[in-house]
């Protein structure tokens, strides 16, 4: 706490602050004048007055008002109106919920009103009104005022637009799953969701700087604050690209209405954006295995050719070559497409499906924890049901002239039910668990697969970038109703809050290796815009993918954040087998080790849905000072320990990886490499290269082939000893929601390593959940045998090779000099804490 004299003292530097930056502002005016905006354009004008009540302010300006409302000492949400109004935040994007009071000095000069939080100091100028923003230190972070001109909040016709003052320093990262650029400093962006509309594919709809499957308006800035523009209409960012000395934001509609949030870690920011707009919940355990996606047997032209054979062979063959899989969707062929062709559901199985009931009940008898379906959002007439012509009837769909409407009205509850009970309920019933919602871009937007474009009437430009969170969040709630456990959908197109409703993936990208880097990218930046669950085609949608992409490609999904297999090239498709015994082979490998890793995935998992902080990290998430960090798209972080490099060239056999600061340890042979360099690595093209973090540990469990196939009785904790580290371990009954009320368990992990010895401290599980008794192994990268190794300070025997170790059940160790790697077994078991000391030579 701050004695009484750093407290005025402080005050009395931010008083400092703002009389010279109130001189600066009327230098600037004085010496250069201000810039003479169009007659169309009506600014905030000068503050006329202004009351306060509560944490909110309210200052009348000559030209317009503006709202700020301290949610957090930390979080202001800024609003402008032209109409003396102030609308609310559209649930949709911002839950309603409760925030704390903020505590706010007020300190009034005849040129300024500052704002104190004790985080954040707002300092309001009067003449003309602009905003600046301070953190505790007086450091500022953001500014509308601009050198010789002002910057701040305008209106012109419809379009609302701040500008503020861009600094030579400042960096920007976020904006949704971009496939561009990572740093977008200097950059013109238009968020919109929708994706390259036009033929022929190669500068249509294959256009990556067209792709915005999933835009979120949201940045943060290296200089310690984010910004989420909580709009539903199309926006455009000016990060720097007309004007050197400014960046601007700005919507076709509605009010401004923006939150600023100091971090100044780029980490407590993501975290405050996700309060706002909702964190994600955890996936059921077994959806962080493999996700595999079919067009059963036939897609577009070969639709004749599917069945509920090829999909229940499809499943007996995974089973049967050993690769672990726990989830599987049926992909749009498995229905009749009827007058409106493909755009459209029928929700009427196509007559090559046999039995679908059985083909659901075969794939629950092989193990597969989930089987879900491929659903549109217009309705269409089939042979049978005819719901397009029901649900107009009946007023189900989104209301258009003449009674022409096909979309499903997900904007409202009784339409919702309506699709559940009489359309959906037909497959569920059947034993569909889940939905893939694809196309929802495609409302009041053209369609990629149509030439019929959704409402365009009075509002819908409103509602078009909202229409993919209310598509996706009907399905997941009503079959996490239905279900009985944690809801799960998976979804092409998002928009702010589309975390809440998990997954999304990236899109159909073809099998080229020109798409396969972007794609990486796009995983990245949305994970750095509060979307933590994210997919992609590995192997990539369409084409034939090469042995070798497909290869690369695989390693890199399976160390996704959701790993998810599908794509439409007939009659291959995606199956590891169809790309040769090497790629079965590899294939195979690296699933079989994200298996062993789930605890760990798990675990991330669950901070993700803490903290907002994704499992597939950019650098710069982490190492926000360094700036060889910012146009790194094709490295990420897995979780807080792994940092993963995919080979996305043709051919290479090498590639240049960036060591951020620390010291880093190679997952495969363990070699010490010190961080802040540049280092070319050798890859072939059985190794993707991975990269431990120094005191590193990776919880790891014994092999299985779906999720629930039998216990992780024994948790195997692989650790690269360097000082001092911890891990916490999670559990949680991997299903149900009451994880949400406390019911899970922590097993913090402890390492500390110095030149005398190694200590691995493992406690016993705290929380509500009671974890099934387990054992302990540990698996520790080092380059020496030990002297001895103590378990609760009692000597523990030694092996000397692998079979022995391996063949006795006893406590002991076994140190395997050629791969620099300790093997141990303990007594103790996640009953008790249990302390393990390896004494050096």
């Amino acid at each position: 706490m701050s004695s009484p004299n750093q407290t005025k003292a402080l005050h009395f530097l931010k008083k400092c602050l703002l009389t010279l930056s109130s001189a600066l502002l009327c230098l600037s005016i004085a010496g250069y004048g201000q810039v003479t905006m169009a007659q169309s354009q009506t600014d905030i004008g000068n503050l006329e007055n202004y009351h306060q009540s509560g944490d909110q302010f309210i200052f009348n300006g000559t030209g317009g008002d503006i709202r700020l409302e301290f949610h957090t000492p930390s979080i202001v949400r800024v609003q402008g109106s032209w109409d003396g109004t102030f609308s609310d935040p559209e649930s949709l994007m911002v839950p309603v919920r409760e925030w704390p009071s903020a505590e706010i000095t007020v300190t009034e000069t005849d040129e300024t009103i500052g704002l104190d939080t004790g985080e954040l100091f707002v300092n309001v100028h009067k003449e003309p009104f602009l905003l600046e923003f301070f953190d505790a230190d007086g450091t500022l972070l953001n500014s509308e005022i601009i050198p010789g001109r002002n910057g701040g909040t305008v209106k012109e016709g419809n379009v609302v637009r701040v500008e503020k003052r861009l600094f030579p320093d400042e960096h920007f990262f976020g904006f949704g799953e971009r496939m561009d650029f990572m740093d977008q400093r200097g950059k013109k962006i238009e968020l919109n969701v929708g994706r390259g509309i036009g033929f022929p594919h190669i500068v249509g709809a294959y256009n990556i700087l067209d792709a915005n499957y999933s835009p979120i308006p949201f940045f943060m800035s290296t200089r310690g604050y984010g910004i989420f523009f909580s709009t539903p209409y199309p926006t455009e960012w000016d990060m720097g690209h007309s004007l050197s000395d400014s960046y601007s934001y700005q919507a076709t509609g509605g009010q401004i209405d923006y939150y600023f949030i100091y971090g100044p870690g780029f980490p407590s920011i993501l975290d405050q954006y996700t309060e706002i707009t909702g964190k994600s919940p955890l996936l059921p355990e077994f959806a962080h295995g493999l996700n595999v996606g079919t067009y059963s047997g036939g897609t577009w032209g070969y639709e004749h050719l599917t069945s509920t054979d090829y999909v229940v062979n499809l499943g007996r063959r995974f089973r049967e070559e050993r690769i672990p899989v726990d989830v599987l969707h049926l992909d749009s062929t498995w229905r009749i497409f009827g007058p409106n062709g493909t755009g459209s559901t029928t929700f009427e199985w196509r007559e090559t499906f046999d039995n679908p009931e059985a083909m659901f009940d075969s794939l629950y008898a092989m193990d597969f924890n989930m089987v879900g379906v491929h659903v549109r959002p217009r309705y269409d007439n089939g042979n049978r049901f005819n719901l397009l012509d029901r649900a107009r009837e009946e007023g189900m769909v989104y209301p258009e002239p003449g009674n022409t409407g096909e979309f499903v009205n997900f904007f409202d509850d009784e339409a919702v039910d309506w699709w559940w009970e009489n359309a959906a309920s037909m497959v569920v019933d059947q034993g569909a668990m889940f939905f893939k919602t694809d196309e929802g871009s495609a409302f009041s937007h053209p369609a990629n697969e149509s030439d019929r474009t959704g409402p365009v009437g009075e509002g819908t430009d409103r509602l078009h970038n909202l229409f993919p969170i209310v598509y996706t969040q009907a399905p997941f709630e009503k079959f996490r109703e239905e279900n009985g456990m944690r809801g799960m959908n998976l979804t092409r197109e998002g928009y702010a809050g589309i975390q809440r409703y998990p997954y999304i993936f990236a899109g159909d990208w073809p099998s080229e290796w020109q798409y396969f880097a972007p794609v990486i990218k796009a995983g990245l930046n949305i994970g750095l815009s509060g979307v933590g669950y994210w997919a992609h085609c590995m192997g990539g949608f369409e084409h034939d993918a090469d042995p070798e992409l497909y290869i690369r490609w695989s390693q890199f999904g399976l160390m996704s954040s959701v790993a998810h297999l599908f794509g439409m090239d007939h009659p291959g498709y995606k199956e590891p087998w169809n790309y040769g015994e090497e790629a079965l082979e590899i294939f195979t490998l690296y699933d079989r080790l994200r298996y062993r890793l789930l605890p760990y995935i798990y675990s991330e998992a669950r901070n993700m849905h803490e903290t907002g902080i994704p499992l597939m990290r950019a650098l710069v998430l982490e190492y926000q000072d360094d700036e060889n960090v910012y146009d790194i798209g094709d490295q990420y972080m897995f979780g807080s320990n792994l940092m993963i490099a995919p080979v996305t060239t043709k051919g290479a056999q090498t590639r240049v990886v960036y060591f951020p600061k620390g010291t880093w340890y190679d997952y495969w042979t363990g070699e010490e490499i010190e961080g802040r360099q540049y280092l070319n690595v050798v890859t072939p093209l059985e190794k993707l290269p991975m990269y431990v973090k120094a005191g590193g540990i990776l919880p790891q469990r014994n092999r299985i082939e779906q999720v629930g196939e039998m216990p992780a009785d024994t948790i195997t904790v692989e650790l690269f000893p360097h000082g001092d580290s911890s891990f916490e371990l999670y559990d949680d009954d991997g299903t149900s929601e009451e994880y949400m009320t406390g019911e899970y368990a922590v097993t913090r992990i402890e390492s500390s390593d110095n030149e005398q010895q190694t200590d691995v401290r493992i406690a016993a599980p705290e929380g509500a959940y009671e974890v099934p008794e387990r054992n302990y192994a540990l698996k520790i990268h080092t380059q020496a045998a030990p002297a001895e190794v103590q378990e609760a300070g009692e000597t523990i025997p030694s092996f000397s090779d692998s079979q022995s170790y391996t063949d006795n059940n006893q406590a002991g160790w076994y140190y395997n000099e050629e791969d620099g790697i300790l093997y141990v077994r303990t007594n103790g078991n996640s009953t008790r804490d249990l302390e393990i000391t390896i004494v050096k030579q």
